[in-house]
């Protein structure tokens, strides 16, 4: 799988956490698993930490598992920071360390009211050929790949467009609604939302790469939408990205307040 195809698993696996809410201090530990087909291919567990309905903290660990630990070891480690406006989550923060075999990179992007202030990429990436830049009109009025996935219950959530900047990648997520399914899992069992996902890239990300065009095409990816019972809001429990080895899944095995 591409490097591009396992950054943005991650990120997507990032954004899959149900956030509680209403009381001084709350922790919320979830748990995920990674699926090419039936074959599992990563785990992940992730801790949020919400104080005074103020501020948050969301930090997780991913990790490959199964067969994909005899092709290459990837490993994670992700976390946000930010301030509760309202009902929406807004980050001040977002970093995201990534190592695949011997290569490894750290993304560090910095915000102020919804506008990226600075975005750092170490060790620094030569753009290849055909690579199209962030403009600064795509730096504003974006949302982290974590906390951008979290909604209020009341939202029509399969109607929203998300402009989801990774550290590299400025992407749009274009829902629409495919009604409802049921969906069990560790502390949750009920209907789960489903909307139906068109990925838009944007900038950052080389013009022309096969799998980008491929998830950019594809009708099939969708994302799973559910009440956490402990707060008000609604978070993904499953996603369906297509990619050109098979689908890929990514389903909560726990979701719930620890």
């Amino acid at each position: 799988m591409a490097h591009w195809s396992k950054r943005i698993l991650i990120s997507a696996l990032a954004g899959l956490m149900a956030v509680p809410a209403g009381a001084a201090e709350v922790v919320h530990r979830t748990e995920y698993k990674v699926a090419l087909g039936i074959i599992t291919i990563a785990r992940a567990a992730f801790m949020t930490r919400i104080e005074d309905n103020k501020t948050y903290s969301v930090s997780g660990d991913i990790s490959s598992a199964g067969l994909a630990d005899l092709v290459t070891t990837i490993s994670a480690t992700t976390s946000v920071d930010g301030q509760l406006r309202g009902n929406r989550m807004q980050a001040t923060r977002y970093l995201l360390y990534y190592k695949s075999g011997k290569r490894a990179r750290t993304y560090d992007v910095r915000y102020t009211n919804g506008n990226i202030t600075s975005s750092t990429i170490k060790p620094p990436r030569q753009p290849p050929k055909n690579w199209v830049d962030v403009p600064a009109s795509d730096m504003r009025a974006v949302l982290d790949p974590i906390s951008g996935l979290i909604f209020p219950a009341d939202t029509n959530v399969c109607a929203q467009k998300l402009p989801i900047y990774d550290g590299e990648m400025r992407m749009d997520l274009v829902l629409s609604p495919s009604g409802s399914k049921d969906f069990s899992t560790q502390g949750f069992s009920g209907k789960a939302t489903v909307c139906n996902v068109r990925f838009v890239p944007r900038s950052g990300y080389k013009k022309g790469r096969s799998d980008i065009e491929y998830l950019s095409k594809s009708s099939r990816m969708e994302i799973w939408f559910a009440k956490a019972d402990s707060a008000n809001v609604l978070a993904p429990v499953f996603v369906r990205i297509p990619t050109q080895y098979g689908p890929v899944t990514i389903t909560a095995v726990k979701y719930s307040a620890s």
